[in-house]
């Protein structure tokens, strides 16, 4: 159902962005008059790691990152998409955009209506369920709402195993990937990656089955992809930014010279500092079930990366292999 993916998506997106509203309105109408106070959203801070806290709102980072992360999920399809060199880039900046504010205005409204923030933090519901029984006075009301955001956790998941199947295809076939020639095979009916796609599927699965033993573990590994995902965005603006941003050719779309500069001190320096500091233990003092294990989890990444690349992949890897299509050309989706 490859050609279906632009419909599903346009539809994601009008969900995410309706949901968000509805569920601001909703809160916002039901928990009125009592609200918290503007100094309580925006000045009090409540610390409980046991770091300083200056410490603990870096490390809260972690969880705010995540609102405008995987926005390079449209250069993982690229192939893909109508017009590419214009509409990539736009989309890259719109999603950002996009993700920032919402996820501010979002964060905001929760926090006016969260009521006993002790309750927030202790509850075995979880925050925002408990934020939304608050807020709606109502079990059912609640969970209703909670049913927005779920539902857009199903379309990520969508988005998610289509870009990292295609990401596997396109390292497979730059000869990065143990059995590259397999992995880098595209389904001549469907138009897809399909091998790419199982072996996702079935580390997604492998993942579930960690969680299910030992969440520690689980999050470590969880941990250890936000790092990963930040240094990968590193490494390209680093050599773009080490080259003068010259390493790019002319292209039919770029941001104003000045901002470029700006954004890649800016974002350089954000992963320099978090990637240090989100391998630190969420709290003090450390003990066995709370430290962070992202250590472990990221070394062992590096450390099956190097033994591929030292086996197979100085001999095999060449990208980016923009001209070779293995078996048949992947066909861009229907648009609606």
């Amino acid at each position: 159902m490859n050609s279906l993916l632009p419909v599903i998506y346009h539809g994601a997106f009008m969900w995410s962005i309706g949901g968000f509203v509805i569920v601001s309105i909703t809160v916002l109408a039901c928990a009125s008059p009592d609200f918290n106070s503007a100094y309580f959203v925006f000045c009090n801070f409540i610390n409980q790691t046991g770091w300083p806290d200056g410490i603990a709102w870096l490390l809260g980072l972690l969880q705010g990152g995540l609102g405008v992360t995987a926005f390079d999920a449209v250069a993982h399809m690229i192939e893909e998409i109508p017009h590419a060199a214009a509409e990539g880039p736009k989309i890259m900046v719109v999603c950002v955009g996009i993700g920032t504010f919402t996820g501010a205005i979002f964060l905001i409204v929760l926090l006016f209506v969260s009521g006993n923030i002790d309750d927030v933090i202790s509850s075995s519901a979880g925050p925002l369920l408990q934020i939304l029984i608050h807020a709606t006075k109502s079990n059912a009301g609640a969970i209703c709402l909670l049913m927005l955001p779920l539902v857009c956790l199903v379309f990520a998941t969508l988005s998610v195993m289509t870009t990292s199947s295609r990401m596997i295809f396109a390292f497979a076939r730059d000869g990065g990937l143990p059995a590259s020639k397999f992995f880098a095979k595209v389904h001549t009916r469907l138009g897809l990656p399909l091998n790419a796609l199982i072996l996702t599927s079935v580390i997604v699965i492998l993942f579930g089955l960690i969680f299910l033993g030992s969440t520690s573990a689980f999050n470590a590994i969880i941990s250890a992809s936000v790092v990963a995902l930040d240094l990968s965005y590193a490494m390209p603006i680093a050599v773009n930014f080490i080259q003068g941003r010259n390493a790019l050719p002319d292209r039919k779309w770029k941001l104003p010279r000045w901002f470029g500069w700006t954004a890649d001190c800016i974002s350089l320096s954000y992963i320099s500092l978090t990637t240090v500091l989100f391998l630190f233990p969420p709290g003090l003092p450390v003990t066995g079930s709370n430290m962070n294990y992202c250590i472990v989890a990221f070394a062992i990444i590096i450390t099956i990366s190097v033994f591929q690349w030292i086996v197979d992949g100085r001999k095999n890897f060449t990208g980016p292999r923009v001209n070779l299509v293995p078996e048949s050309a992947m066909q861009p989706p229907t648009q609606p």
